[in-house]
């Protein structure tokens, strides 16, 4: 937003180029660009914020695995792991980590194909009800963060307290389907000529945050996070969904573990905070400001 300011432009334009699509992806661009565009104003706002969401998920793609192996080489925290050859091991791996071993994992059954859709159907019930009932109140949010609190609500219940047992690849693959859709339409009603004015203004803010999210994950994330190798494989992580989206951080860690050997902290701490805790936090910090600077 300063550099917004700083270049001429309506310091909201930053926020789009910044915190809503960079943390909160396509989703939140589109969720926050309407509102932009119908109640403050910005022309343009969907697709800047699409066009910042795509030029995100590409650039936290690129930065994140060359970052985490330059301060695994630089620290000697790992040496190349060989390939695994022990397919009675392997299967152990799978079955306590399948998250790590994406291409071994369970085929999808018609049953797991039914109850995974009805559980996407119920929670966007919910997030729909939740978005209405919200509206113009003090905890107004995103239909998306709606679905995204009675996704964990519904998946702790199911498996806690009904002692259901869920299956994490027909989540992953729908999951993964139905953001491909969605991109695919995005990009497809994108009118990239509104931002020819922007262009040069929104390059520069662009790469001047790729610079700072390096920078910090290199020297704070991989601090904080004890100067390990768990430390570097979160770092590739954040470079995922600190630029683009949660998809992007478990490719990323997913193409360091595969070199240098699990890392099961990065595994859990990731989806967590890329997928959930981010999102929660990004709504408040985007609404605060809005308030604040609409």
């Amino acid at each position: 937003m300063s550099l917004a300011t700083a270049l001429g432009l309506d310091p909201l334009i930053g926020l789009i180029v910044g915190s809503v699509t960079l943390t909160g992806g396509h989703g939140t661009a589109g969720a926050w660009g309407e509102v932009l565009e119908t109640q403050y104003a910005i022309e343009g706002a969907i697709v800047l914020g699409m066009a910042s969401a795509t030029f995100g998920l590409i650039i936290g793609g690129l930065v994140g695995g060359p970052v985490a192996k330059f301060l695994i080489k630089r620290n000697q925290l790992a040496e190349t792991v060989a390939q695994e050859t022990n397919e009675q091991q392997l299967e152990s791996h799978i079955n306590t980590a399948p998250f790590e071993y994406p291409k071994k994992t369970r085929l999808i059954t018609a049953s797991n194909a039914v109850s995974t859709l009805g559980m996407f159907a119920l929670c966007i019930f919910v997030a729909n009800q939740m978005t209405d009932f919200s509206q113009g109140r003090w905890f107004e949010l995103p239909t998306f963060v709606w679905a995204l609190g009675t996704g964990v609500i519904v998946r702790n219940i199911l498996e806690h307290v009904l002692k259901v047992d869920i299956f994490d690849r027909a989540i992953d693959v729908f999951g993964n389907a139905s953001l491909s859709l969605y991109l695919s339409m995005a990009l497809l009603s994108l009118q990239l000529w509104l931002l020819a004015d922007l262009a040069g203004p929104l390059i520069t803010i662009l790469l001047a945050q790729t610079a700072v999210l390096i920078l910090f994950t290199a020297i704070v994330t991989f601090r904080i996070m004890g100067k390990n190798y768990d430390a570097a494989v979160l770092v590739a992580g954040h470079c995922g969904f600190g630029m683009g989206a949660t998809p992007t951080a478990i490719a990323n860690i997913q193409a360091v573990t595969n070199s240098y050997g699990p890392s099961h902290k990065a595994f859990l701490i990731v989806p967590l905070c890329g997928a959930f805790f981010i999102d929660i936090v990004n709504a408040v910090v985007i609404q605060s400001i809005i308030a604040f600077f609409g």
